[in-house]
């Protein structure tokens, strides 16, 4: 059982949405975390999913509901609910965080969660009675933006709120082998290792210049799915242990951490 006191920050790659049908040995490792668990009095989730203008906004509606923001995969997928409730209380007191960091915030009473959070949170909580608040990624941003975020919210850490960044170290969409006979890419992995390594030497500013490893251009085209993991490590700012290391279609990686 994970201490109750402190509870971990997470960074989960959510991969293609057909894991939260297919979870695989991905989804058996996230289940497992997540009956290590403490009782949680609530879940905040920053999504690569949810891009939206500065400020920052947070989910604040009672009922949340799912959004399925995919199309071409299976009609079972589109069946698929997380009816987890929300917590305006939550998103109040996140948002007043933020501000006091120094960050602008706002609430957002419509916005549902998106499938960068509900499917990872089928997994990680399966049964749905944990109430959820989603953060967004505002434009422009900076990771030292995100980092601040992360650090602004940590405190919550210790009232039994769970922060999960969601997303991807490497996504490319347009790299995919959709046989996914060949394994991740030379370029797909260099760029992890580099991630992994200055994950592991606490390099966060090293983190913050990751346009300049090796592979980056080809694993990060657009920032969204690696942009929460600095919400994550702003949070606890501790070496990482893994929590899942694999991959799907040869660019999307599934690599996952806690965060002590």
């Amino acid at each position: 059982m994970i201490d109750p006191a402190l509870l971990p920050t997470l960074f989960l790659a959510h991969g293609s949405p057909m894991l939260a049908l297919e979870g695989g040995a991905w989804g058996e490792a996230v289940s497992a975390l997540g009956r290590r668990l403490p009782p949680l009095r609530g879940i905040l989730v920053c999504s690569a999913h949810w891009e939206a203008a500065d400020p920052f906004r947070l989910s604040s509606a009672e009922v949340p509901g799912v959004m399925h923001d995919f199309g071409g995969f299976p009609e079972a997928l589109y069946t698929l609910d997380y009816p987890a409730p929300g917590a305006p209380d939550l998103a109040t007191e996140a948002a007043s965080l933020l501000r006091a960091a120094g960050l602008t915030a706002e609430l957002d009473a419509q916005r549902p969660l998106d499938h960068g959070a509900w499917v990872p949170l089928r997994y990680l909580a399966p049964a749905a009675n944990v109430p959820v608040v989603q953060l967004s990624l505002p434009r422009p941003r900076t990771p030292q933006l995100l980092l601040a975020a992360g650090r602004a919210l940590a405190p919550l850490r210790q009232s039994g709120v769970l922060l999960l960044g969601s997303g991807g170290v490497v996504h490319n969409l347009r790299r995919l082998d959709w046989q996914d006979a060949s394994g991740p890419q030379p370029w797909a992995l260099a760029f992890q290792a580099w991630v992994r390594e200055r994950l592991a030497a606490g390099d966060v500013a090293g983190l913050m210049d990751w346009r300049k490893a090796p592979g980056a251009t080809e694993c990060v085209p657009t920032s969204e799915h690696l942009d929460p993991l600095f919400v994550a490590l702003g949070a606890a700012e501790a070496v990482p242990e893994p929590v899942y290391e694999g991959w799907q279609l040869g660019s999307l990686s599934l690599e996952s951490y806690q965060f002590a």
